[in-house]
């Protein structure tokens, strides 16, 4: 179970900056192609399911939610955060947003074809991720995709480093570290994409974003 102290930390620190952070962030996706590619590839594999239901965990103030409702998903977001969920739900009245727990979600087993964690596992101290990424396990119906998404640590020997978030404390992980982590979790990674930092990025780390695919069940 994640630690009280830090996800009450998380949550108060999201509450006091949600506002600033929606107003930062909002239109992101416009200067991120990359992003955008990545998240086309994941609502495709999504599709071809035959059933679009994907929760955003993380989801802050519902912008990227939104953008995968666009893509034809059956998209709705989770956010430990009150104040992140509350402007979600003004901004996207007819998407679902709940307050909610990665460590503890309030969904049915293997009802969902995609979850998405773009950046929202930063804040989990590491000896908490293991628990978080069985529960998107368990959520995920076999053959459903996860899209997980990550600041990268440089030193495999050192495959968690913390890093100053101007929010809440956050970790950056060695990709290979987190994808073995996933497949301990019955996650096997299908593909990733790294983005090299570019000068006018505030921090100089890699962005990657892996995506998992959750094996079919045994028949017979």
């Amino acid at each position: 179970m994640v630690e009280h102290d830090s996800l009450a930390a998380t949550r108060d620190s999201y509450d006091a900056a949600a506002l600033a952070y929606a107003q930062l962030f909002s239109d992101s996706l416009q200067d991120r192609p990359l992003d955008r590619a990545i998240l086309d590839a994941f609502a495709e594999l999504v599709r071809t399911s035959g059933d679009t239901r994907v929760a955003d965990l993380g989801c802050g103030p519902g912008y990227v939610t939104a953008h995968l409702h666009k893509l034809g998903l059956a998209a709705s977001g989770v956010d430990v955060s009150p104040a992140m969920i509350t402007l979600a739900r003004e901004a996207y009245p007819d998407l679902r947003f709940d307050v909610g727990s990665m460590a503890a979600l309030d969904i049915a087993d293997g009802t969902l074809s995609g979850v998405l964690s773009r950046w929202s596992i930063i804040h989990t101290p590491p000896q908490d991720v293991p628990a978080i990424l069985d529960e998107f396990h368990r959520v995920l119906a076999p053959g459903g995709h996860l899209l997980i998404g990550f600041s990268a640590s440089e030193d495999p020997s050192h495959p968690t480093q913390v890093f100053d978030h101007s929010v809440a404390p956050a970790y950056r992980w060695w990709p290979d570290h987190l994808a073995a982590m996933l497949r301990k979790a019955g996650l096997a990674e299908v593909g990733r994409m790294v983005r090299e930092p570019q000068p006018e990025d505030k921090r100089q780390f890699q962005e990657v974003q892996l995506i998992a695919c959750k094996a079919e069940a045994v028949v017979g």
